[in-house]
Formats: structure tokens, C-alpha cells, sequence
């Protein structure tokens, strides 16, 4: 072998190891793949949809209502949802309803006719949501693991928000 092979076959390598610390640093720091798995989203989203999620989105923009989220729950489940309450806001569920901070709030991506308990923020502890903190719930309300049961979330236990469908391939959509 000679010196100009030895040297082609360096610039490759690295070129190579290039790409990989390029790959490895968009995965943990500004996007991922994860998947759905159970029916707490449908039918927003369904068990084995595939998404893509934006770990950098909440490094710039605030978390807004509405926003479809995944956190951490229970050091290595992750959960998705929705967000319905934000830092200062009241919410509570009477009759169906969804109210934040006493006025009705639209919710077009529930599906129609189902049935859920009220839910009033004070059944947590809480007047308003505090600082860093979010009300969270799974658009299929009637089986759901959200904040009715597991609590407010923290700003930290939010890995990113949902910004891609991908699979499958004829339901492709952004959120």
C-alpha cells in the first residue's frame, strides 16, 4: 500500500466518523423517532404510529395548548399526550366540557360520544397550575394515563413535541 492509498483511506474515515458524531448529535439533541404505543392519543394517533419528535422545539418556543408532547414517566416510559393546561391557567371537565380558566375550550380532535369523569384542578392540590408546570391529557379520555392520575408534569420531564407522523406512510402528517 502506498502513501496516497493510507491517506484516501484516513480522509474516508474520518469523513465517516464525521457523519456518525453528526447523526449521533441531531438524536440526542434536537430530534428522535418514537412510537405510539397503546390507545390513550386515538384517534389522533394510534398504537404503532411512528413520529418524529423536535427535542429542540421547547429550547426556542414556549410550550402552547394544544401541543402533542412526549415526556418522561417513570424513569424509562414515555409517555404521549396532549397539553391542556399551562402555567397560571385553572381547568377543570364538567359534562364533558373542557373549560381553562372558565371559558369553554374547543376540543375538535375528540372523538364524539365519549364519556369521562369530571376533573377539577383542585382535585390535584392546586387553584391555578404553578410555574414550569402542565396538565397534560391523552385525547382518548375515557383510557388515558394522564395528569388526572399521575399528577401536573414538570417542565423537565417534557422531552419535545410530536412533530411528524411518518408511518404509516399514508396517514403522513405534521402536528
Amino acid at each position: 500500500m502506498d502513501w496516497r492509498s493510507i491517506r484516501e483511506l484516513l480522509y474516508d474515515s474520518l469523513k465517516l466518523i464525521a457523519v456518525i458524531v453528526v447523526i449521533l448529535f441531531l438524536m440526542i439533541y434536537v430530534v428522535s423517532i418514537t412510537q405510539v404505543v397503546g390507545s390513550s392519543m386515538k384517534s389522533t394517533l394510534i398504537d404503532g404510529d411512528v413520529l418524529i419528535l423536535s427535542k429542540a422545539n421547547y429550547r426556542f418556543f414556549d410550550i402552547k395548548r394544544g401541543d402533542i408532547i412526549s415526556l418522561d414517566y417513570e424513569d424509562t416510559k414515555y409517555l404521549i399526550k396532549r397539553v391542556i393546561g399551562l402555567p397560571g391557567d385553572t381547568i377543570e371537565i364538567k359534562d364533558n366540557v373542557l373549560y381553562v380558566n372558565g371559558n369553554i375550550y374547543e376540543e375538535e380532535y375528540l372523538d364524539e360520544g365519549l364519556e369521562y369523569p369530571d376533573f377539577f384542578l383542585s382535585d390535584l392540590g392546586y387553584d391555578t397550575i404553578p410555574e414550569d408546570m402542565y396538565l397534560v391529557l391523552g385525547d382518548n379520555r375515557e383510557d388515558s394515563l394522564d395528569s388526572r392520575e399521575i399528577g401536573l408534569i414538570s417542565k423537565d420531564n417534557i422531552n419535545g413535541k410530536i412533530v411528524l407522523r411518518i408511518w404509516p406512510l399514508n396517514k403522513i402528517s405534521t402536528f
